[in-house]
């Protein structure tokens, strides 16, 4: 069962897609470790045992921070977001998608891990093996997250929609085969066009997907519609996790979660907070509004 409540970490990494003077306000606000653990001991301590990371580098220092404290974390739940796509952007650009992608595997591998490599299949990369390449892909990322409980890994919004443009169907089949064979955990997807997602993967035959995406009552980052978000939400054959639900701060907090507890139904909500007492007012309207 998917957790009611999962918190966010945009916040901690500057991204406000509304205003870049509240993004450069949370990026300076968070420049530390020691400010973001001091939110994230906060949420965990009011009862939220649920978070969604990206996989980028402050990822890596948050999850190396939980090891070293598993025992106060015991309860901790991670929904990792994977890949993270701006590391890749340059060097994509640079080199070309598979030179890339041989470059970020084996960035600061010891030998032992270089020939972990080679026998996982690492070779295939060099020989355009596309599925060889997601699940190595796959792996080195969720490196970040070893040794930490895990719930549903993400495939991201910006690889997610891309595909989903592309009409590639076989790499959504075997990311969620991947997932499901080698981490024992469900396969999720976030995206910007939920109708669209929902539709081509059961045509994937992935049955009762889970699936993040913006949800909010103004159609902020809603893709084609609102009216097709609402149409689709009342199919029950699939099982979505609303984010953005505040649209960046347009939305009064309550307007914004009786709409998508109450009138949408949603049972699983992802929200970021910088501030304590955000964080308790958020947690207290979800837990009110959502069967």
């Amino acid at each position: 069962m998917l957790d009611k409540i999962i918190f966010g970490d945009n916040q901690f990494f500057g991204i406000n897609h509304m205003s870049e003077e509240k993004a450069q306000m949370l990026s300076e606000k968070f420049s530390n470790l020691k400010d973001i653990v001091d939110i994230i001991d906060f949420a965990y301590d009011s009862g939220i045992k649920a978070f969604m990371l990206n996989s980028n580098e402050r990822a890596k220092e948050i999850c190396d921070y939980f090891r070293d404290n598993s025992a106060r974390y015991s309860d901790l739940i991670l929904y990792p977001s994977i890949p993270y796509p701006h590391k890749f952007a340059n060097l994509v650009a640079e080199k070309g998608i598979f030179n890339a992608l041989k470059d970020y595997l084996l960035a600061g591998l010891n030998m032992g891990n270089f020939f972990d490599i080679l026998l996982k299949g690492g070779m295939a990369i060099l020989k355009n093996d596309i599925f060889k390449g997601m699940e190595l892909l796959v792996d080195k990322e969720m490196s970040l997250f070893a040794g930490l409980k895990i719930k549903v890994i993400f495939l991201q919004n910006i690889v997610t929609d891309l595909l989903l443009g592309l009409g590639i169907k076989n790499i959504f089949i075997e990311f969620a085969e991947y997932i499901k064979k080698k981490y024992k955990v469900e396969p999720g997807f976030i995206t910007q066009n939920l109708p669209a997602l929902k539709g081509f993967l059961l045509e994937c035959g992935i049955k009762n997907p889970i699936i993040c995406a913006s949800i909010n009552k103004i159609g902020y980052l809603v893709n084609p519609n609102l009216q097709a978000y609402e149409r689709t939400l009342k199919e029950h054959d699939f099982r979505p996790i609303a984010m953005s639900i505040f649209a960046s701060g347009a939305i009064e907090p309550t307007v914004a979660i009786k709409y998508v507890c109450k009138t949408l139904k949603i049972k699983s909500v992802v929200f970021g907070a910088s501030k304590k007492q955000h964080i308790l007012a958020t947690k207290k309207l979800i837990e009110n509004y959502c069967a």
